[in-house]
């Protein structure tokens, strides 16, 4: 069985680079190292970054002693102020290309423009850039959020997109919004990684019999990328772990895609791929 892993599987740059920040700190730190939520949507990554010593906490409540991390997908202005009031010192681990979407928001909202973000409503990412301007945002899941959402004539507005947003699902609401809005600033944010791992599933499906995308099912952009291999090849699964993985799905095929979302760790994808040698033998 011929088995062909994307060249843009596994971590992203943002990923590898948050990872690496919070294995640095906590060996580093002296006091303890908290991060809010997870610092990625990957189980496995959480659980080995709680091993090396960072708490995971849900709430800001109490003043503590050590640092807060602030996690790759980003935070807002809020959560980072009142972290320093409580007395805790920010390692900040956002993806750079997470923060230059902070820096746009935060400029185009200074110059009067309406923000607009493309993106899940309840993602962290999505509540990060929200959270960075003075004025309330309008966040738009889908295309049938734009009448809903936008009126008609709006003076002027910017758009900027969660990172890891379906690139013709944006291009397509960017049309729609260009009729809406007198003067439109359109800023397609999604990451190079992101455009690239969709670029390889659009090809990958059709050179393969089977598809196996892998991730967590927390990954927006792993479920993105499930999507549009679905939509090219019916027979294409989005699993997390070789357990998962069913000998029915590989019945008489003879090629087998794999590509795995942003926070997937290249163990993962190695156990996964031995586990379909194991089973065509």
């Amino acid at each position: 069985m011929k088995i062909t892993i994307a060249k843009s599987a596994g971590f992203c740059f943002g990923v590898k680079r948050a990872i690496d920040i919070a294995l640095e700190s906590a060996a580093r730190s002296k006091d303890r190292v908290y991060m809010l939520g997870d610092i990625v949507h990957n189980e496995n990554v959480v659980k080995n970054i709680e091993r090396a010593g960072i708490e995971k906490t849900r709430k800001l409540n109490n003043p503590r002693i050590g640092s807060l991390l602030i996690r790759a997908h980003g935070s807002s202005k809020k959560i980072i102020e009142k972290a320093g009031r409580l007395g805790l010192k920010i390692i900040d681990a956002t993806c750079p290309m997470v923060k230059e979407i902070h820096n746009i928001a935060i400029d185009m909202d200074s110059r009067g423009y309406k923000i607009i973000v493309i993106g899940d409503y309840k993602h962290d990412e999505v509540q990060g850039i929200v959270g960075q301007i003075k004025h309330k945002a309008i966040v738009l899941q889908g295309l049938a959020d734009i009448k809903k959402k936008v009126p008609k004539r709006m003076q002027k507005s910017a758009v900027v997109v969660q990172s890891t947003q379906n690139l013709e699902k944006v291009l397509k609401m960017q049309e729609l919004l260009k009729e809406r809005v007198d003067d439109l600033q359109f800023f397609n944010t999604i990451c190079s990684p992101t455009r690239l791992k969709q670029a390889e599933i659009k090809t990958l499906p059709k050179a393969s019999d089977c598809i196996i995308v892998i991730g967590s099912k927390t990954s927006a952009n792993t479920k993105r990328l499930y999507q549009i291999a679905k939509s090219i090849n019916k027979n294409s699964y989005w699993i997390n772990s070789p357990d998962e993985l069913k000998k029915k799905w590989l019945r008489g095929a003879k090629s087998v895609g794999i590509t795995a979302g942003a926070s997937t760790p290249d163990e993962t994808i190695a156990a996964i791929k031995e586990r379909i040698q194991e089973i065509a033998h």
